[in-house]
């Protein structure tokens, strides 16, 4: 590409808009004024200009030449202050408005509620989103004509696979695993197709296990009485259990708090039904245990008096700040 020299002062400050930095600027300078750049291409090409004309384009050339430089110069002047400028900064110096970041109040939730059942011997597990019906729904003796199979309760990804709608699989992986006696603790993201105020279709369950010999509901009413009474500080609050109905346990029950005044449920519990026993394979003449489960997100707005469900998942930095200096340990 032919390059007139009336054009070289454009296009070198062109290419110095994008330069921060002197080897940068040392190359730009070699391409325009250097051994083999622009300019000295046009300074050789004197030799076949009109001798009529040489003289007065020699000068142009010169003028040019004069005229980069003037611009080059600029350019390294300003690049030496904005150097002495970065060398007077101290990077060590701590922000002005620095912000440490803070858990999310579900997280702070679920160390509060682990940290209460660790004390009574619980271990915390872990298992799949993404879960077969034979772990989400069978061996949890819930029968295929069962209302929470329908898809309006459940993603499913094909006819087997789906995402969980509680932890209670987490619980089956589990007591697959080890041997009797043990204590589960199961928290993590569960799917229903569901959405208002007060529901997700994605929320945060944590469901707990008990399987010892002579285990019955005696211990599963002591046991969460005393979880309602460390998570909220408080040994006055008044707890009562309903009768209700989940296909894996039986007894089932609901527990209820009276929370500003009125009862309100709060989890669901019962004594592990002898089929799930026997679907990991525990024999339930010789073993019994308790199951619970209760959602992260209806403990976390009873806690910091949340009053819509959504706000957990709007990403809101106002919302979020205001846990900074609650830290679970």
């Amino acid at each position: 590409m032919k390059i007139n020299h009336t054009d070289l002062a454009a296009l070198l400050k062109k290419e110095l808009q994008t330069c921060n930095k002197e080897h940068d600027l040392l190359q730009i300078k070699s391409k325009f004024i250097g051994k083999k750049g622009y300019l000295t291409n046009l300074f050789s090409s004197l030799k076949d200009i009109d001798p009529d004309k040489r003289k007065e384009y020699g000068a142009e050339l010169n003028q040019t030449k004069n005229i980069l430089n003037e611009i080059i110069n600029e350019k390294v002047s300003e690049l030496k202050t904005k150097n002495e400028i970065i060398s007077q900064l101290d990077l060590d110096t701590p922000a002005k408005h620095h912000h440490f970041g803070a858990h999310h109040p579900i997280s702070l939730v679920i160390k509060r509620i682990e940290k209460i059942f660790s004390s009574l011997g619980f271990e915390t597990h872990d298992g799949p989103e993404i879960e077969t019906e034979r772990y989400n729904f069978e061996y949890l003796n819930i029968a295929d004509n069962h209302p929470a199979r329908d898809m309006h309760d459940t993603f499913y990804f094909d006819s087997n696979h789906l995402l969980r709608t509680h932890t209670s699989s987490v619980q089956i992986h589990a007591m697959e695993k080890s041997t009797a006696p043990l204590r589960v603790l199961a928290p993590g993201r569960v799917y229903r197709c569901d959405s208002d105020p007060t529901h997700s279709p994605m929320f945060h369950q944590i469901e707990g296990l008990c399987v010892d010999k002579e285990i019955n509901f005696r211990n599963l009413k002591w046991v969460l009485n005393d979880f309602i009474h460390k998570f909220f500080d408080s040994k006055n609050i008044k707890t009562r259990f309903r009768p209700s109905y989940f296909p894996f346990t039986e007894p089932s029950a609901e527990m209820d708090i009276m929370f500003n005044g009125k009862w309100l449920e709060v989890l669901g519990c019962g004594m592990i039904h002898p089929n799930v026993l026997k679907n990991v394979n525990i024999n339930p003449n010789h073993f019994s245990g308790f199951a619970f489960g209760l959602g992260i997100e209806r403990f976390a707005m009873l806690a910091y008096k949340i009053p819509d469900l959504r706000v957990f998942f709007d990403n809101d930095i106002n919302f979020l700040e205001q846990f900074e200096n609650l830290r679970e340990t």
